[in-house]
Parts: structure tokens; sequence; C-alpha cells
């Protein structure tokens, strides 16, 4: 024990200098997986009790930071959100604190990809292969194979509002099954074989009547906010089919229950709506061709290991000054 204290009291000022502190706000068994990743980070796990006094000089925040944070963060340079969407810290309460200040943002982008696409599609796949109306038959033990409007995807076309992380591999998904993709993005897109088309937001109104479906994958932002209103559903095709898995706030419910209840569209799937949650007695609840899910798209059973080791890929290179994964534009909004 004498050697080891006379050991670390001849160590070099620079030793104990040269660590980041980074504070860690979430599940006890992230915090875990997050130590002892680099010599160079101090991982502190604070709790809202020791938070405000243990931030006034952290280097960086990983978890879902607030305003009041950021004010007193004085040397904060990096702060790390668990999700793929930011526009709960950056508005959090209101407040620009985090979008106006220096401090870069990261988030779980692509990390989600996989399981949200393959959620998109399956239902998409319940809907065009009529599994919602066996599912009620099922509880009422009804054997009725007729009559059945099985519709086939391939050669249909869909329409993806968003082709990052999420809506790429929805495209890739809808490929696969022959399907003709047109992506509406504000940013370039790489060439993609999966992808036919790319327009941007501006064209939107122009490629929906041809869509036989409109998957909905953006990140909402101040210029996606009910982008898809009562304008653009009345332009969809008749019997097209609607699935949004990114934000509710993208489309206006009103207008997706209008169309549903004219019977203009043949079916809709939902994981994430405006309000949220779905309040009892909204009247989108009714309809037997409506999938809703309690926003869980982005769950499986891969997933948090996915997220857990991106942030851990970052922590390595912010104490190493490497460049980030997943750096947010936080003017964009994503």
């Amino acid at each position: 024990m004498r050697a080891i204290l006379l050991l670390i009291a001849f160590l070099p000022a620079t030793a104990f200098a040269q660590q980041k502190k980074i504070l860690y706000m979430g599940d006890a068994d992230v915090a875990q997986q997050l130590q002892g990743i680099s010599p160079k980070a101090n991982i502190v796990v604070v709790t809202n009790d020791n938070v405000m006094r243990e931030i006034t000089d952290a280097d960086a925040f990983i978890g879902t930071i607030k305003p009041e944070y950021v004010h007193a963060g004085k040397k904060l340079k990096w702060t790390q959100i668990m999700s793929a969407g930011v526009e709960t810290v950056l508005h959090k309460s209101g407040s620009d604190a985090l979008k106006n200040s220096d401090i870069i943002l990261t988030n779980n982008q692509i990390v989600q990809g996989p399981e949200i696409a393959d959620h998109a599609l399956a239902m998409l796949l319940a809907l065009t292969r009529g599994l919602h109306t066996f599912i009620d038959h099922r509880l009422s033990e009804k054997w009725q194979p007729r009559p059945y409007p099985g519709i086939e995807l391939s050669g249909r076309n869909g329409v993806v509002i968003g082709c990052g992380g999420i809506g790429s591999q929805i495209a890739l998904r809808a490929w696969a099954f022959g399907m003709n993709i047109t992506c509406v993005d504000p940013e370039d897109i790489p060439f993609s074989p999966f992808i036919k088309r790319t327009v941007k937001p501006d064209l939107l109104d122009e490629v929906l009547p041809s869509a036989d479906v409109v998957f909905i994958s953006a990140p909402h932002t101040e210029k996606s906010h009910k982008m898809m209103g009562p304008k653009q559903f009345d332009l969809m095709k008749k019997d097209s089919f609607f699935i949004a898995v990114s934000r509710g706030g993208i489309y206006d419910l009103p207008a997706l229950i209008k169309a549903l209840d004219s019977k203009k569209l043949s079916g809709a799937g939902v994981d994430v709506t405006d309000p949220e949650p779905l309040p009892a007695g909204n009247a989108l609840w009714k309809f037997s061709n409506a999938i809703i899910t309690p926003h869980i798209a982005g769950r499986s059973d891969k997933d948090r290991a996915r997220m857990i080791g991106t942030i851990q890929e970052n922590v390595r290179r912010f104490v190493d000054g490497k460049p980030l994964l997943n750096v947010v534009d936080k003017q964009k909004g994503y």
C-alpha cells in the first residue's frame, strides 16, 4: 500500500489533468458499460440530486440535457442524446440554449434504422395482406377465406419522406419487395440502387399522386412540421397506404382521420402521433384498418447494444480529440 501511495505521489499532475470529465445520466447498466472505456475519460454518473453541482466543471454530458445544464456547464464541449430525434433537447421547455451554444450535439441516428424500417414494412405487410382482419377473426374464431383482397407490393410506388438512417433502410426493404421508391429529402442523397428518384420537399405535392404507399421517416423540424397536411392527403392516390414511424408532428392527424373515414386510404400504420400518447376516444382508434403502436418501432433485441456501442466510440473519440459520430446540425435539427 505504501509503495502504491508513493507511486501516486510522484505521478505527474498531467496524468490526471488530461482526463475529460464526462457526466452520464441514465440507466445503471449503461453507466457500467461506459466505465473503463479510456484512461482519459472520467465517467461520472449523476442524478437529479447532484447534476447541477457536477456539471460546473464537466467537459461532456451523456443523456437528455436540459437548458439549466447548458447554462451551468461552462466547460461543456459535447453532449450525446440516447435517441435519434433531437427536438426534445434543442427546444426543451421552449429554450434554445443548446441550439445557440457551441456545444456539439450527437445522437443515435442510423443506429435505430434497422428495427424502425422493419416495423414500417411490418405495418405495410399486415395491411396489404389483410392480417389485421384475420387477427380480429381469431378473437371470434371465425374462418372466412373469401373475399380476400390481398395486395402485391411488386411494381407499386413508394414515397419515403426523409431518407436518412431510417428512410434509406425503409427504401432498401421496400425495394426488396419489388417497389419503386422515390425519396423526398432536403439533402443531396448519395446514389443508391434502391432509390429510383430523389426530390426536394418542395416537390412533395408532385410525387404524392403516384404513390401507393407514403412512409414518414423524417426528423421533426420547423420545416417538416405538418408537411403532410390536408392538401397532401387529398393528393394521395385512392386506396393508397400511409405509414408513419418517425415523429407525429410531421403529419396532420385530423387529415389522416378524414382520409380513412372517406375511404380515400386503404389503411394506415402509425407508431407516432401528435398528440402522444394518442388520447382515449380519439377517432383514429375506431378504424380497423389503422394499425397503432405506442412509439416502440425503435426497440429491438439488438438496438441497445448498437446505441451503447456508438456512445462508447464517441467517448473514445472525444477524449482523443477525433471527429465524433452522428454530429447533429443544430440549426437544421438533424
